[in-house]
């Protein structure tokens, strides 16, 4: 089967309500090419010859798996080395010495949320190890990063730490390749170790509950609200509220604000770059 089966208005509502409920993606109307383009292959594996077909086997017991796959399928993964780079300034100029001098023996707790193939959180920890050589003694109780998506086949790429140079070059320096990666053999390149261990990663749906994660300094969590309802955005940004210590830093996407909040999080403007305090 071709990317290019036909969907009729109604196969695209169901669908569009399927996905919304199941990750909190909201598809507008004109992104039936989307649909079309990412699951034609998941649809000619199962035997589907049309979209109402694919829908109700999701909708048949045993079909976590399918689900699954649908989902990874209709996730953008866009993501790259020091996005935006402001966040990342802003993390070693001003946060990192704010925290360090905080923290005392207690460990520094971060959440990359929505991290894909690991490009992020890998960036956040290259800058505290930065930072650590321009401070030493700094963190004496460690750091920790957690990173989390719905994607289970962008983590497993995350976990290995091992990249194609296509994937190196979107934003990563040559300084910082030789200096924080291995060559392999084949042509990639592999995080080191010392990078590598700061980072652990974790399945997690941004729609459910996230006390289990326990309490962070700062929450990334860029770029994935863009996708979503003002309502479920909100309830996200309310969960995350709860999972910062008091005078949490919380840091979005460079085309996302928070608005209706007022109550929970002070905006502060660094110049350039914006971040989030939690009250």
């Amino acid at each position: 089967m071709s990317s290019g089966f036909s969907i009729t208005p109604d196969e695209f509502r169901e669908f569009s309500r399927f996905l919304e409920k199941s990750c909190g993606i909201l598809l507008a109307d004109h992104k039936q090419y989307l649909v079309q383009s990412r699951l034609g292959k998941i649809m000619q594996q199962r035997g589907c010859t049309s979209l109402s077909e694919l829908i109700a086997q999701l909708k048949q017991p045993g079909g976590n798996h399918l689900k699954e796959q649908v989902v990874d399928a209709m996730t953008t993964n866009e993501t790259l080395w020091f996005r935006d780079i402001h966040p990342f300034e802003i993390l070693r100029n001003r946060l990192l010495p704010e925290l360090s001098d905080q923290k005392g023996a207690q460990k520094l707790r971060i959440w990359s949320a929505a991290c894909s193939t690991g490009q992020e959180p890998y960036s956040i920890s290259m800058v505290i190890d930065e930072f650590k050589q321009g401070h030493p003694g700094a963190f004496p109780g460690g750091e920790e990063i957690l990173a989390t998506d719905i994607s289970t086949t962008v983590l497993e790429q995350a976990r290995k730490g091992q990249y194609e140079m296509l994937a190196l070059g979107r934003g990563l320096s040559e300084e910082r390749l030789h200096r924080y990666f291995d060559a392999v053999s084949d042509g990639s390149w592999r995080i080191k170790p010392a990078i590598r261990n700061r980072v652990s990663f974790r399945s997690l749906n941004l729609l459910e509950n996230y006390a289990t994660l326990g309490q962070f300094d700062l929450i990334f969590c860029r770029n994935v609200l863009i996708y979503f309802s003002s309502d479920v955005k909100l309830e996200i940004l309310r969960k995350m509220h709860r999972q910062l210590r008091p005078g949490g830093y919380l840091l979005l996407g460079a085309s996302e604000s928070l608005a209706g909040l007022s109550d929970l999080y002070k905006m502060i403007h660094c110049r350039p770059g914006i971040i989030y305090q939690a009250i």
